[in-house]
């Protein structure tokens, strides 16, 4: 066999485009000689972060099917359209196999494969499958899974994980955790708590944090590092200028070492996104995970359970999500270092850390 030619479609969000690099540098390092090339829309993130990690991207037309009112009626004629573009594409680039990391970008790619007598292999992100690859995973019976519960009705899944970027599979804390406290000004006798909402941000766990450092404020042994998000970034460093116990906070707007905040935190507060509970697990963060309450089929609730039931992680719901309900359960765990070494054994053990590579040998024997 010749190099192998691989066509990718990640895009929309951060949740199918992140998983989508990290299976591409996964396949570069099994075949160095690969050819990769990405596909979507032009309205997603893909377009500013697949061509800033050096790849390809080919563009199609596509509607979302989640649309509303008369765009929701373009959706059949857009996938039709976009189908044909998939296989021409597909031709152009002589792909040997394609791949979706979910969401509606997707879809065309696989339709197209069919058409175009092209092996496609669909990933799942999420516990619950989305509207999207629920759709596609009708034209191909290759269908990776993040979650081991994750089920696709009339089609049997592989559970093979999330794939994560390489600086979480290769991650060390007991290596990188002296330099990492060194970077926040951490001694050893300060327990730090990690919260963090996402790259947008929560203002619930925003909130929740300010809450903690008031009820917190003659405490000087714990520290709160806050990545507030874009999205309410101001308004909680408004808040935090009045809040008691402001001292104990470090709000920051990003993040540049994540592998340095894992390293140094000894509890987390998140929410359940599926790449973010895939990287608590790979890394050993006991954490309070707090699901978004207003997704459809309640699809980070089932997100977490994987890491509540292995027992590392403590599940909170959103209404429930204050100082006085959560403050008690992380004291508690913060004066119990046995049960915190507990719960980092029990997310290491329940970890899928090399997903990215078991997902491209499964890409490489289809395009063999």
């Amino acid at each position: 066999m010749g190099a192998p030619t691989v066509v990718i479609a990640a895009g929309g969000t951060g949740g199918h485009i992140y998983p989508g690099l990290a299976l591409a540098a996964a396949l570069r390092e099994l075949a160095p000689d690969a050819a990769i090339s990405f596909v979507g829309t032009p309205k997603g993130l893909e377009g500013e972060l697949i061509p800033k990690a050096g790849f390809d991207l080919d563009l199609y037309d596509m509607v979302q099917f989640n649309n509303q009112g008369w765009r929701k009626a373009l959706a059949p004629a857009a996938l039709v359209r976009s189908s044909i573009q998939a296989r021409a594409l597909l031709r152009r680039r002589d792909a040997d196999v394609a791949v979706t990391m979910g969401g509606y970008s997707g879809i065309p790619l696989v339709i197209g494969a069919r058409l175009a007598r092209v092996p496609a292999v669909l990933h799942e992100p999420g516990a619950v499958p989305g509207q999207a690859n629920r759709l596609a995973a009708r034209f191909t019976t290759n269908v990776a899974t993040s979650f081991p519960q994750t089920t696709f009705t009339g089609r049997s899944a592989r559970y093979i994980g999330y794939p994560l970027q390489g600086f979480i599979t290769s991650f060390d804390r007991d290596a990188l955790r002296p330099e990492a406290r060194r970077a926040f000004g951490l001694d050893d006798g300060t327990a730090l708590l990690l919260v963090n909402g996402g790259s947008q941000g929560s203002l619930r766990l925003n909130q929740l944090a300010l809450g903690l450092a008031t009820r917190w404020q003659d405490r000087r042994d714990v520290r709160i590092l806050l990545k507030a998000g874009a999205r309410t970034h101001d308004e909680i460093a408004a808040q935090l200028a009045a809040t008691p116990g402001r001292e104990l906070i470090e709000l920051v707007r990003y993040i540049d070492r994540m592998d340095h905040a894992y390293a140094a935190a000894d509890i987390g507060i998140h929410r359940a996104g599926a790449g973010t509970v895939s990287e608590l697990a790979a890394v050993g963060l006991p954490s309070v995970l707090v699901p978004v309450p207003v997704l459809e089929h309640d699809e980070q609730t089932h997100n977490a359970q994987p890491l509540v039931a292995a027992g590392g992680a403590l599940l909170v719901r959103d209404d429930a999500a204050t100082a006085d309900a959560v403050g008690p359960l992380l004291e508690e765990l913060l004066a119990d270092r046995d049960r915190l070494a507990s719960m980092r054994a029990a997310l290491l053990e329940s970890a899928r850390p090399d997903a990215a590579r078991e997902l491209a040998r499964w890409v490489l024997e289809l395009a063999a």
